[in-house]
């Protein structure tokens, strides 16, 4: 695999480590800092899965996505990620960008929930493509 694209999954890979170490076992609608360190590391991670995602399909010299969710799609149709792994991250994508652009009332028990999926979201992305790398 090519030094970017291990170079961000590492990167990908100290921000889940963040992210589980502070992430709260039970949900807390008071703990305001926890809660807005969770939300920055939730936008870093899906940032750096689409950057990701991105790298991986230029090194495969795959048709260039129109957008972000179309990057996913991508991967799935080149057998490079399966379908169900792909709609779940253009779910998170969709997830950062309510974070990102504050697109009206965040609800506090959906993030947590999310990041408490994103971990395992992300380790099969992760996994998937280690896959691809030693063909």
């Amino acid at each position: 695999m090519k030094g970017r694209i291990k170079d961000k999954i590492e990167e990908l890979e100290k921000y889940l480590d963040e992210l589980s170490r502070i992430k709260p076992i039970t949900f807390d609608e008071n703990d305001l800092k926890t809660k807005a360190a969770c939300e920055r590391y939730l936008e870093k991670i899906i940032e750096a899965v689409v950057d990701l995602a991105f790298l991986i399909i230029k090194d495969e010299g795959l048709e260039l996505p129109e957008d972000d969710n179309a990057a996913f799609e991508i991967l799935s149709k080149a057998k490079i990620i399966d379908d169900i792994l792909a709609k779940k991250l253009r779910d998170a994508k969709g997830m950062r960008n309510i974070l990102a652009h504050q697109y009206g009332q965040v609800d506090d028990k959906i993030v947590f929930n999310a990041t408490k999926e994103i971990e395992t979201d992300v380790n099969e992305f992760i996994e998937q493509l280690w896959k691809i790398a030693k063909k």
